[in-house]
């Protein structure tokens, strides 16, 4: 090659790399601007999943009574810890026939639903009493273990068609349970339809990748909130939205004869790393 070929040479791999570094700019810079959108679509369809599940979970309830007609089919047991003693079911609630699952969804025994109910009602009824002893600072902890009772840690699910809100609620506001969905506040009221409660849900806001609460403040005065659980759906009413510091917590009290719904999310407080929470206060329709 001639000495006056090669200058020639070089500008061209120049061009190309810089051709390379450029795509690759480009195709990075597209990414974090679709990053949301896409991490958003994938994080709604796995709570959309969860849903879909616990709704047909709900469709497949082992009867409490000797009804042969309503059976399952390789479950005889009446719970789900007999049926596990027994080995047709697995861990998770799934059928097993000959060493295998044999059903496309986990199972749930009414005898665990009654009890589940009955124990949800006594927690509640305990709370009354101690408004204002609760620990504010730790609702980690769920306030029934999900697991005695052969279900998921899912809980019940809450929707509002005006911001077409749809999410798994999880029992105890711990990080792992509040990455995917919105959490029940240990120490307030469990979500059934009983007066005098007052059900706590927190949710995250401007979660990386997905979208919980964001939308909650364009919730306005009148719109419905629903809790969809396993014995009901609740309608509630938005009666109110407030923000108040971390430390105010009188609004998740319960108040004698009313059924309240309490939606929380962080907001940013003004200076840097804190927040103020904003309350969606909702009251049985």
């Amino acid at each position: 090659m001639t000495k006056e070929h090669q200058p020639k040479k070089k500008w061209k791999t120049w061009q190309k790399v810089t051709m390379t570094v450029a795509v690759i700019l480009l195709v990075a810079g597209v990414g974090l601007l679709l990053f949301p959108t896409v991490s958003n679509f994938f994080g709604q369809q796995r709570a959309n999943g969860a849903i879909d599940e616990f709704n047909t979970v709900r469709r497949h309830i082992v009867p409490s009574d000797t009804d042969d007609s309503n059976k399952i089919p390789g479950v005889t047991a009446k719970s789900f810890q007999e049926a596990r003693d027994k080995g047709e079911v697995d861990e998770e609630g799934y059928v097993i026939e000959d060493g295998v699952r044999s059903s496309d969804s986990p199972v749930v025994f009414q005898y665990d639903l009654d009890a589940l109910y009955r124990d949800s009602l006594a927690y509640n009824t305990g709370l009354i009493d101690h408004q204002g002893t609760v620990d504010t600072t730790n609702y980690a902890a769920p306030a029934l273990k999900m697991s005695s009772y052969g279900l998921s840690n899912i809980y019940c699910y809450l929707s509002a068609d005006a911001i077409n809100l749809y999410l798994p609620v999880y029992l105890g506001a711990s990080d792992e349970m509040m990455a995917y969905g919105a959490a029940h506040l240990s120490g307030t009221s469990l979500p059934v339809d009983q007066n005098s409660t007052n059900v706590a849900i927190a949710g995250h806001t401007d979660y990386i990748g997905r979208v919980f609460f964001d939308n909650i403040r364009r919730l306005e005065i009148g719109d419905t909130v629903s809790i969809h659980n396993y014995w009901e759906d609740i309608d509630y009413r938005v009666i109110d939205h407030k923000v108040v510091t971390e430390d105010e917590t009188s609004d998740i009290y319960i108040q004698k004869d009313r059924q309240l719904l309490t939606l929380i999310t962080c907001i940013y407080a003004g200076t840097p790393n804190t927040f103020d929470r904003y309350l969606v206060i909702c009251e049985k329709k």
